[in-house]
């Protein structure tokens, strides 16, 4: 498609998610929270799920998580004009709650169908949520972050770059170093040689046990978005 062709559809899914009734959450919501950005980026951000800011304002990262994450894409001269945002949900859970298994099945096509529209090539996933449904693997994020996968997503091939979730980075100094060194990965991905030519040169994670628990997240992790 060209670019007009994917803009066009992605203002279709914007309606779409906005009517979107598929699941409860809709009854609870302000506004649902499709996604802000490039429409045309090379890096796509996924979330967890909006927090009470972003459902007022129907917009990805507005809150003191959002600014330590534009301030990192500044650290590597990217800014937030310069990507995408989207997460796993697009309406709040209440109380911030975590995702349940239903939710993530009604949501998940229309991330899928983002990413095919938007054609990036790296997704960052933050924080175990959107790490495991992109993955396709059980590993938590404490395990594979920083380390770039190739993945099958919206019928192309992507790296996947698993990050700390930045509301990590606020409670815990010594996480937000490493999402500040984790990112520095971008430029050598956005640069470098695209991922449909790096088959077989990217080490994949072995999976974890299914008994494994993941490391414990940060109460407050959708205080900005998932």
């Amino acid at each position: 498609m060209t670019a007009e062709e994917r803009r066009a559809e992605l203002v279709e899914l914007y309606k779409e998610v906005q009517a979107c009734t598929k699941c409860p959450l809709y009854e609870t919501r302000s506004k649902a929270v499709f996604g802000a950005g490039d429409a045309d980026a090379e890096v796509m951000f996924v979330g967890e799920a909006p927090g009470a800011d972003e459902d007022r304002q129907g917009l990805p990262f507005v809150g003191r998580a959002g600014q330590l994450l534009n301030q990192l894409l500044e650290g590597i001269g990217l800014s937030r004009e310069d990507v995408f945002i989207a997460n796993v949900l697009k309406s709040r859970p209440p109380g911030n709650r975590d995702p349940q298994p239903g939710e993530i099945e009604a949501c998940k096509p229309y991330l899928f169908e983002q990413v095919r529209l938007i054609e990036p090539r790296v997704v960052c996933t933050l924080g175990n949520f959107a790490t495991k449904l992109l993955s396709g693997n059980p590993a938590g994020i404490t395990r594979v972050r920083g380390t770039p996968q190739l993945r099958e997503l919206g019928a192309r091939t992507v790296f996947l770059l698993p990050l700390f979730h930045p509301a990590a980075g606020l409670r815990t100094p010594a996480v937000k170093e490493t999402l500040r060194e984790d990112i520095k990965l971008l430029p050598g991905l956005i640069e470098g040689p695209p991922p449909g030519a790096m088959e077989g040169e990217v080490e994949e994670p072995e999976e974890e046990p299914a008994s494994e628990q993941p490391p414990e997240r940060p109460a407050d992790q959708l205080d900005f978005f998932g």
